[in-house]
């Protein structure tokens, strides 16, 4: 598979996977993903760490994410290789070193080149970063003793698609590894790039697994606002789950 990228205009590169000249299906999404990303713009006070809201969306997620991967052995992060496909910016990659991870040991899977420079330049040197599909991964079988996806899966509308990166996750993790999974279950009204993923789905993308899934996030708008005046009561609410966004959880071989 040869890759090609053309320049439409100073403010828009399109992304076109290639074979014996005609443009695929998966290329054509891979497009239509790089060009929703590109569109998106970053609310700089709504993910602020100071923001409120944002902190307590943040402080909680990592608490659950920190659990889970202690439940499952994953406690020490020395000696274990991990990849995150869609890693964007490198946020959950410096994320894994501030748990105990060595650079040398994180690999990052981006299909915008301008997030990977940016990854790149945030991420100590020791992190490989490429530009790339989570569809064609350019990694030997069990590679891996973790794979992350997080809000990937859920940017992507086309069902094949979706089939070919789970599959390709599968392959790369180790027979004894773990797919570290967080994104929607539900879709986002105020964004119609994205499908919420429910555990159906999950089970269907990934037959003969083992699947733990838990439902977290709080609804993000809800609680920006409510985290101003209770963090106790964000907290409650999100217990209670009724009101959560997310699945947090981990896929392993069966």
């Amino acid at each position: 598979m040869n890759e090609a990228y053309r320049v439409k205009d100073s403010e828009d590169v399109r992304r076109e996977v290639m074979i014996d000249g005609a443009i695929t299906e998966s290329g054509a999404e891979e497009t239509r993903i790089c060009a929703a990303y590109r569109r998106r713009t970053k609310d700089k006070v709504l993910y602020s760490w100071f923001n409120a809201g944002h902190l307590f969306f943040i402080q909680e997620r990592e608490r659950r994410v920190v659990q889970l991967l202690k439940r499952h052995g994953f406690s020490e992060l020395e000696q274990k290789r991990i990849c995150e496909i869609g890693c964007g910016a490198g946020y959950w990659l410096r994320e894994f070193i501030k748990w105990g991870s060595p650079p040398r040991n994180l690999v990052g899977i981006d299909l915008l080149p301008e997030r990977v420079a940016e990854a790149k330049t945030l991420c100590p040197s020791g992190v490989q970063i490429e530009t790339g599909s989570a569809a064609e991964l350019k990694f030997p079988d069990r590679t891996f003793d973790l794979v992350l996806q997080s809000t990937v899966l859920t940017s992507i509308l086309d069902a094949g698609l979706k089939r070919k990166i789970a599959s390709e996750m599968l392959r790369v993790v180790k027979d004894d590894g773990l797919i570290l999974w967080y994104d929607y279950m539900v879709n986002n009204p105020w964004n119609p790039d994205v499908k919420g993923i429910a555990k159906k789905e999950i089970t269907q993308l990934f037959p003969g697994c083992r699947i733990e899934m838990q439902r977290i996030t709080l609804v993000p708008p809800f609680s920006r606002w409510l985290a101003r005046y209770s963090w106790m009561a964000c907290h409650l609410l999100e217990r209670m789950r009724v009101f959560n966004t997310h699945y947090l959880g981990v896929i392993s071989k069966g």
